[in-house]
């Protein structure tokens, strides 16, 4: 290869994802969340209520591809990060190689991607161009302050200009590029970078977006193209100093919590992150984040991997290991990428938290993971949900949300992203209150359980708790440990002492920087030494459903290892109707187009039946009319003689989620008599919930 250009394979299609809705319910009367469609387009962005980041036009055909790792300026390196976002905006065009761990072309190559990449030398083609499409420039002197790099960033994103400096500007004349001067900053005379976001604030915060806020410092590149596509406002401010603190709160003030959040990161993590929580809001950390413009196009369904069935439930010993980090979509980019191919990956159980908002960050991403995991790789949200919320900062004793009612416009915004993600745990830092618990426990009925950070240093454990006789919280013990011997000497006594009279269910979370899936191998071995036959090192969605059914919950019936299904007529396997996921690769189709169907469950031996999900076919991201219109859910104790449950009408909602007078049973029914516009059932996936009699 010449250096000068390198071509990949594109095989880029349009996908349509579709946020999910549930409905509420009490004894089958049904209250729904509204939710918007994440769709696709030819030109320019789409951001619909309710979605966290915009969605972009699908990439070209062929990227222009520009390498600015070295060899240029940092003012160069400003020039073509705002360049890239203002491209973009329109229809994704241009692709920037930077810094990256996993190696310059591994995403390219995976995702399909074609780029035609232009040599440094001839680097001021890019902007020529394109300098059609461009209004100008927007001249700044980060001689003054390097903060003016972020201000002019935010202007040239709502003023189609390009910032660059006097000297970049004139060696863009002298390259022929003659972009005339729109705005300048450099007669501005601030030298204090709160004289700066405060100008910032009081004359181009108004024509910004305040759906997102990104901080990033003013050397760096990366998610900057995003902000200047989407018209937010780009700040570095630190919150541990009072001058920055009080402009930083100007911001996030007029943000609004459950609509509104904060990407790129901070000087600090938690003097950061916990301001953000103050205002109900969250972060999504994406500070070396790359080509987020060109990733957010590329959509398509997610592809919820299918989920085994769970082990018996014995007197054993039930260890989930959670890997950290996976709230930054930069890990998820980049680190992960590396340990996601390290020797051992699919040979034990892990745990792999990921970010919710890659949905829209870069779902071809998430579904690369998605799509090569194993039955043994499960996924659980970081912390706390969408984005990082530090709701109790546990290092400062600090309580940065304090009330259920004040993150509960995150929650309710958490649960959509959780369904459309397919993530069913999510690990809290570091700590919550009742109030709190039980709001998780109403808006995320999608949860299986929820993981706390135990940092230690309290004069106590935290407990595990069960919230509204639904929702387990089992703290991490130990949480973040720098390598598994950390997490061997922390359980050593208590599974060497383990005597069989129960079962034990434990829950360690590991520095994803510091192990990966060869320590945890090697960590199962020398547990199983202290405990022969033992120890059942399980996926986070077992080991919740197994804890549920244990301590007498309600917990998924369909992931029992000896559940049968059968149904009527079908063009696909009767497994589908529930193996967890909902992707429409993953659906069970009638075989009929009469608009009748029949699906049945026998559990083999009674349960008490409290709350059945059903997901239909607007879940897997087909049109809202192809949802089961009509149908009922019946009971029965020998499979002869049915009893009615609860009975759907009118139905148009892609999620139906009820929570039923608890019913013994041991086979369950769903009778559907209108399948939708076509009259072809589609069911995506069902839940049955209950409990050991």
């Amino acid at each position: 290869m010449n250096g000068l250009s390198r071509f990949l394979k594109v095989t880029l299609k349009v996908c349509i994802p579709v946020f999910a809705a549930v409905s509420l319910s009490a004894q089958g009367v049904n209250k729904y969340i509204p939710v918007s469609k994440h769709v696709s387009n030819d030109n320019g962005i789409t951001w619909p209520y309710g979605q966290v980041i915009p969605h972009f036009a699908m990439p070209a055909d062929t990227l222009d591809a520009l390498d600015i790792q070295e060899g240029i300026s940092d003012d160069e390196k400003l020039m073509f990060t705002v360049l890239q976002g203002l491209v973009n905006k329109t229809h994704p065009r241009l692709f920037l190689f930077q810094p990256a761990g996993e190696g310059k072309y591994k995403w390219p190559e995976k995702l399909g991607l074609c780029m035609d990449e232009l040599p440094r030398a001839k680097r001021f083609e890019l902007v020529r161009k394109y300098a059609a499409e461009l209004d100008g420039v927007v001249l700044y002197d980060p001689s003054k302050n390097i903060h003016y790099a972020n201000l002019a960033s935010t202007v040239a994103g709502i003023e189609n200009l390009l910032p660059v400096t006097q000297p970049l500007h004139q060696l863009l004349l002298n390259e022929g590029i003659k972009l005339p001067v729109r705005t300048d900053l450099t007669r501005l005379n601030f030298t204090r970078t709160t004289q700066i976001y405060d100008y910032l604030y009081k004359y181009y915060w108004k024509r910004c977006t305040h759906r997102l806020l990104v901080s990033q410092p003013p050397e760096r590149g990366f998610v900057r193209d995003l902000a200047v596509a989407s018209g937010a406002a780009i700040v570095w401010l630190d919150a541990r100093k009072w001058n920055e603190n009080v402009i930083l709160r100007k911001f996030l003030k007029e943000m609004k919590p459950g609509e509104s959040l904060v990407t790129g990161w901070f000087p600090e993590e938690r003097s950061g992150v916990g301001m953000t929580a103050e205002y109900g809001l969250s972060t999504i950390p994406s500070d070396f984040y790359m080509n987020a413009t060109v990733y957010a196009g590329m959509s398509q369904p997610v592809h919820y991997p299918k989920v085994p069935k769970m082990p018996e439930l014995e007197n054993k010993i039930y260890l989930a290991l959670f890997l950290s980090d996976g709230d930054n979509v930069q890990y998820c980019q980049h680190a992960m990428s590396q340990l996601w191919d390290k020797e051992g990956r699919g040979s034990i159980p892990i745990n792999w938290t990921i970010s919710p908002g890659l949905v829209d960050f870069g779902p071809a991403l998430l579904n690369y993971y998605y799509d090569t995991a194993t039955e043994n790789d499960c996924f659980a949200s970081g912390p706390s949900g969408l984005g990082y919320s530090l709701i109790y900062d546990s290092h400062n004793y600090i309580w940065n949300s304090d009330s259920g009612e004040a993150i509960s416009p995150y929650v309710k915004w958490t649960q959509q992203y959780l369904e459309k993600s397919g993530l069913r745990i999510i690990t809290i830092w570091d700590e919550i209150n009742d109030e709190q618990r039980s709001a998780y426990a109403r808006y995320c009925r999608y949860l299986y359980g929820l993981t706390l950070q135990d940092w230690e240093h309290q004069p106590y454990k935290l407990p595990t708790l069960v919230q509204d006789r639904n929702l387990p919280v089992i703290a991490n013990l130990p949480c973040y440990a720098n390598g598994v011997d950390v997490i061997y000497s922390f359980w050593q006594d208590t599974i060497a002492k383990f005597d069989g009279s129960k079962p034990l269910f434990l829950s360690a979370q590991g520095e994803s920087w510091k192990m990966g899936p060869d320590n945890i191998v090697a960590l199962k071995e020398r547990l199983e030494a202290l405990s022969p036959g033992n120890i059942v090192i399980c996926r986070g969605d077992h080991f919740f459903n197994l804890y549920r059914k244990a301590n007498g919950l309600p917990f998924n019936l369909t992931l029992s290892p000896d559940v049968t299904v059968k149904t009527s007529l079908s063009k696909t396997s009767s497994d589908l109707v529930a193996d967890g996921s909902a992707a429409e690769k993953q659906m069970w189709v009638s075989g009929t187009d009469d608009g009748k169907a029949w699906i049945q469950f026998d559990f083999k031996k009674k349960y008490l039946i409290s709350r059945y999900v059903v997901r239909h076919a607007g879940n897997a991201g087909l049109p809202d009319s192809l949802n089961t219109r009509d149908f009922k859910l019946e009971v029965s104790n020998d499979g002869k003689k049915w009893e009615s449950a609860d009975c759907q009408s009118g139905n148009t909602m892609p999620v139906t989620d009820v929570d039923i007078v608890p019913v013994k049973a041991r086979y369950i029914r769903l009778s559907i008599t209108d399948s939708g516009e076509d009259q072809r059932a589609r069911i995506a996936d069902i839940e049955i919930y209950g409990s050991v009699l």
